[in-house]
């Protein structure tokens, strides 16, 4: 038993070192990095080579909760299935939480990274998948931990409450809905303020993103079933082929957005699949269509929604279909909401960020897709002012290479995904250190 007791005592010794450094470091940026050369470095590694599905961060979960605990914190594990729950009270002041999503996706790592991962899961139906961290989420729960260990060894540059959640399941938009229905507000306090980042092989590294609007948009998944009346497909005329009317409503979907939204409103339509029939010349009598459904604020939803199951009922009555076979749309409990920025807390946090990271640290760009997140599950019923910005993770050299004709820089979800970890994950914690010392100001005597 010595030898255990000897070798914690030592891990204590360095771990206070540490906390020590980085407690009377004067520049942030300095902390930061010696903590990723100390501790995070190694962290991210684990993380990384260590990714787990969705619902299933068993480990990723126990290791994350017990770096906060080292750092300080009074940790809650299992909040929603795999959730985890960090709090530290320190004087008076508002309640801040900052979220890190914490899940893998079922992709072979193809990086070429040292570190890359070659674990595999069983998966939700039973089966044995290759998983990797191929969104960024190993970066997040890096710079959570990190933001853990800077806080707690600084304590006296804040007054207030500080709750860190390690999400699970955002892959699958579950996470923050299953977090919430296990009471988190009611078992933890309601935020006066909620924050949220995601790194992005889009930007270059040493950048941010925070917008004033809708930095992710909100999805639904819709579901068509069209009841036809079966025929030979030598004699159309005896039935109702819902083949045809699916292809009509294919088309006719699409002038919901092109003439019903405002030129400049986002709004997507994809009919993703289109399921029917089992041979050449039969007439099927029923058709499946599958949707996804995209919009940055909730009358756009609304607009959208409705025009579907509008012209899908129509056109069933146009081919003559009676009503109780008219088309069915269901919308799947998969949904989420808009990822909104408050528009005077994102303000505040910008103005921070450029006065202690310079003017420069922004990246201005449009948006170009329509992107989903399950983050507002957390702050849109009640309504909690919340940043959701995103840290680069990509080099400009690598940019700089793909516009010359060099490779292609991977985008997430991809097998061949990959951003600079260091880089990454201490911008995560500076940004992240600097809007929670903004938040959670200590209130002169």
């Amino acid at each position: 038993m010595r030898f255990p007791t000897l070798m914690l005592l030592l891990a204590i010794s360095i771990t206070g070192t540490a906390f020590t450094q980085m407690a009377r470091a004067d520049d942030l940026s300095n902390a930061v990095e010696a903590d990723y050369d100390q501790h995070l470095e190694a962290l991210f590694d684990y993380f990384h080579r260590n990714p787990e599905l969705s619902s299933m961060e068993i480990k990723t979960a126990a290791r994350l909760a017990d770096e906060l605990r080292a750092a300080g914190f009074e940790v809650t594990e299992e909040v929603g299935g795999t959730g985890v729950v960090a709090m530290m009270k320190n004087g008076p002041g508002p309640l801040v939480m900052m979220r890190a999503d914490m899940d893998g996706l079922p992709v072979p790592e193809k990086s070429g990274l040292p570190y890359a991962s070659t674990a595999t899961q069983i998966d939700w139906d039973g089966n044995e998948v290759p998983v990797m961290h191929a969104c960024g989420h190993d970066v997040h729960i890096t710079s959570l931990v990190g933001t853990a260990r800077f806080m707690a060894a600084n304590r006296d540059t804040w007054s207030g409450t500080l709750m860190l959640i390690g999400q699970p399941a955002e892959e699958r938009v579950g996470g923050a809905k299953s977090m919430m229905k296990d009471k988190l507000w009611e078992r933890f306090g309601k935020p006066d303020y909620a924050l949220a980042f995601h790194v992005s092989s889009g930007v270059p590294t040493g950048k941010l993103v925070a917008v004033v609007g809708a930095p992710m948009s909100g999805a639904d998944t819709v579901d068509i079933i069209i009841h036809g009346i079966g025929a030979h497909g030598a004699s159309p005329h005896r039935g109702v082929d819902p083949v045809v009317l699916g292809a009509e409503i294919v088309l006719a979907l699409q002038t919901v957005v092109s003439r019903e939204l405002a030129p400049r409103e986002a709004g997507v339509i994809t009919v993703g699949s289109f399921h029917s029939g089992t041979k050449h010349n039969i007439i099927s009598d029923e058709a499946h269509l599958q949707l996804t459904v995209r919009n940055d604020n909730l009358q756009t939803r609304k607009v959208l929604l409705d025009g579907i199951k509008r012209i899908a009922e129509n056109m069933g009555r146009v081919a003559g279909l009676p009503e109780d076979l008219l088309p069915e749309v269901i919308i799947s409990d998969e949904s989420v909401p808009p990822t909104v920025n408050d528009s005077q807390l994102t303000q505040r946090l910008r103005a921070v960020w450029a006065k202690e990271l310079g003017e420069d640290i922004f990246y201005e760009t449009k948006r170009e897709g329509m992107g989903a997140e399950d983050f507002p599950f957390f702050t849109t019923d009640p309504y909690i002012a919340s940043t959701y910005f995103s840290v680069g993770g990509t080099p400009q050299a690598d940019f700089d290479a793909e516009q010359a004709g060099g490779p292609a820089v991977p985008s997430h979800h991809s097998p061949l995904f990959k951003v600079k970890g260091e880089e990454s994950v201490r911008l995560g914690v500076e940004a992240t250190v600097i809007a929670l010392q903004d938040l959670l100001q200590v209130i002169a005597k």
